[in-house]
């Protein structure tokens, strides 16, 4: 009996973080076992802010160690680099064809990345999608909206259909994404008068989420945020960003609740720590007597426990490039296989054929 596909993916922009770990790797390893998964590496989905060649290369090669490092095993798990993968860029052109532009604008992601991108200001709740639209096109600055942006979503409905996954984690802000791909992947079953592609739906694993806060008091650890622990990072430089993590004047009354800031680095000492641990600093806390240094001292080396192991396979497996070289042509191989049966099934149904 075939398992079921689970697919994901994370665009090659940086190290990954104590967030990735916990919401996403730890996870991923838990299920190798009992799925068919194919984790990528989404180069192509990084080429949309222009990022430097060489940095580009680098970034790819610093996260395919990671999720090695992780324990992600490329005997059990396809792992690959989405652009060693050619089929899906002639995918992602023949499902564009069906796709429409007034849905792509209507993307909260696109919105707000173009948004950035112009150096608009933020949406008043008076704006509509005709407003928008005229500040995309009429915009008189030096900047530019690249079209690889507005048709994100369809190259990740590519990287989802051509490797027929049916369960696909992720987060809250590409659940509108999700849903696309679903749509597309009806209306090219209903243009076409097939029953071809199965529609993918988010994969949680069961259980509670795990939301893993940043470092800055507010909102939960991301890249782009700069409040991020990564696993790649040295002690010394840990223990200064975790000793620099923002709380509050401390409770002024037994049992006070607690700020935002305080109540995030509880959640990462839930997150590292014994409960043991975690309970001393909660009794503490109820009756005032906590001092954040000490809870931050704590923290610091419970997150190295963590981290040490792994940082140190990053950097046994960065050394070796006959080992990453052999990883990604086996996960290349893997990827293409079902990758093109799904191109050429997809051309034939298009009326693309060979005479």
């Amino acid at each position: 009996m075939s398992k079921e596909i689970v697919l994901s993916g994370i665009r090659s922009t940086g190290n990954l973080h104590l967030g990735n770990y916990y919401g996403a790797l730890r996870k991923f390893v838990k299920i190798q076992d009992d799925y068919d998964c194919r984790f990528f590496i989404a180069d192509l989905h990084a080429l949309t802010t222009n990022p430097d060649p060489n940095d580009l290369h680098a970034n790819v090669k610093k996260i395919l160690a990671e999720y090695l490092a992780a324990g992600i095993d490329p005997e059990k798990a396809t792992i690959f680099i989405q652009s060693d993968v050619p089929e899906i860029a002639e995918m992602y052109l023949l499902l564009n064809m069906h796709v429409g532009i007034g849905e792509l604008m209507r993307t909260t992601s696109f919105k707000d990345k173009a948004r950035k991108a112009l150096g608009l200001s933020a949406p008043s709740e008076s704006d509509d999608d005709e407003a928008f639209e005229k500040q995309i096109i009429g915009s008189e600055t030096n900047k530019r909206v690249n079209a690889g942006l507005l048709t994100y979503p369809t190259l990740m409905a590519v990287d989802i259909l051509i490797q027929r996954a049916t369960k696909v984690p992720v987060g809250k802000d590409q659940l509108q994404h999700l849903e696309l791909t679903r749509r597309f992947a009806r209306r090219f079953n209903s243009f076409y008068n097939v029953d071809y592609f199965q529609e993918p739906y988010d994969f949680d694993f069961g259980g509670a989420p795990v939301k893993v806060p940043g470092l800055d008091g507010s909102g939960k650890m991301g890249k782009s945020e700069g409040n991020c622990i990564y696993l790649i990072d040295e002690p010394k430089a840990l223990r200064k960003k975790v000793m620099r993590a923002v709380t509050d004047e401390g409770p002024q009354a037994p049992n006070s609740p607690m700020s935002e800031p305080v109540a995030n680095l509880f959640s990462l000492l839930e997150l590292t720590s014994t409960p043991e641990v975690v309970q001393q600093f909660r009794d503490a806390y109820a009756d005032c007597s906590i001092r954040y240094g000490d809870l931050k001292k704590q923290l610091a080396e419970d997150i190295l426990a963590v981290t040490n192991p792994i940082r140190e396979r990053i950097n046994d497996i960065l050394a070796d490039e006959d080992y990453l070289r052999r990883v990604v042509k086996q996960g290349a191989e893997k990827a293409r296989e079902s990758a093109a049966k799904t191109l050429a099934d997809v051309r034939q149904i298009m009326g693309i054929r060979k005479f």
